[in-house]
């Protein structure tokens, strides 16, 4: 599934084509893709048919679009789109087909002549594909309800979808140290913890894994074990990972995880330790191992990151 990054690059190719268009119309392929959709594919068309999108936001692994009447009042939904594990926006400018993807030597991708599940027509000729080859993903209307975020504007309103969501480590408003004590204050291994969305959101296993390593953390290490300075650094060290990723379009596997041109990110070429099994570390050399955790691969230097020593109350 899309993390954190790969959703943010999506983020970042849609502000500048789609903010300020109005959906004129909306081409519906694939009922399945607004399973979510309360009233189903009447009240959706309903809801977005003449709408001006004013934002594109995110807030961890979900993405959202803000909408606006003709005479510019805040819709009171918003339109949600979650990627779910194969799922694209793709742009195509006034005039151009959709093409099939160009083989890039990465596997099989989501082909937009076959997977194209749902089109969002604009009022300048563009259009908005959401392509989905195992329909996990999909797009709905959402009720604006009260940001209860800490460090919330007084006023703001963000999707009922995300409302039970954490703050993700790229938001300004993110509280480091509140999120460590609250890492602190759990048993449960440190990757489950980092994985709930609960206390930090966006982080899926490809971040978890990569900013363990970088933190010399071991997967199952208990949250209860960690000293507020190696919570801490743990939470700076996966932000900082992200970042990186950020920089060269995120981590895409069998071209899956692209922007909304088609085009792969570049991260996967310098993971550290995610997918590595039977490699060397890049720091210490030892041989990457995988391990399962709540049926979840681990990847893991079992030299860089030991078995954890209680802390001392």
């Amino acid at each position: 599934m899309p993390e954190l990054p790969e959703v943010e690059v999506v983020r970042r190719g849609l502000a500048p084509r789609t903010v300020g268009r109005t959906i004129e119309r909306a081409e519906i392929l694939e009922p399945r893709s607004l399973r979510r959709q309360i009233g189903g594919p009447a009240a959706f068309l309903a809801g977005i048919e003449g709408a001006r999108v004013a934002a594109v936001e995110r807030r961890g692994k979900f993405l959202w679009w803000r909408l606006e009447d003709p005479d510019g009042a805040e819709a009171d939904e918003a339109l949600m789109t979650h990627l779910g594990m194969s799922g694209q926006l793709r742009v195509r400018d006034a005039g151009v087909a959709a093409s099939a993807p160009v083989d890039r030597g990465e596997g099989p991708a989501s082909d937009p002549l076959r997977h194209r599940r749902l089109t969002l027509h604009l009022d300048d000729g563009a259009r908005v594909d959401f392509v989905d080859q195992r329909i996990f993903g999909g797009l709905w209307l959402s009720p604006l309800v009260p940001d209860q975020a800490e460090g919330a504007a007084s006023g703001a309103r963000i999707p009922a979808a995300v409302g039970a969501i954490a703050l993700d480590l790229l938001d300004p408003r993110f509280d480091v140290a509140a999120a460590a004590r609250a890492l602190r204050s759990r048993r449960a291994p440190i990757k489950s913890l980092l994985l709930q969305q609960g206390i930090v959101s966006g982080i899926g296993n490809i971040y978890a894994d990569e900013g363990l390593w970088e933190a010399r953390i071991r997967y199952d290490t208990p949250g209860s074990a960690l000293t507020q300075r190696r919570a801490v650094a743990l939470l700076q060290a996966t932000a900082e990972v992200m970042r990186r990723a950020l920089e060269v379009g995120g981590t895409s596997f069998d071209a899956l995880y692209v922007n909304v041109d088609g085009r792969s990110g570049y991260f996967a070429r310098s993971l550290a330790v995610y997918g590595r099994e039977g490699h060397p570390c890049r720091r210490c050399g030892t041989v990457i191992r995988r391990s399962v955790l709540q049926q979840r691969s681990c990847f893991h230097c079992p030299r860089c990151q030991r078995p954890a020593t209680m802390r001392r109350p």
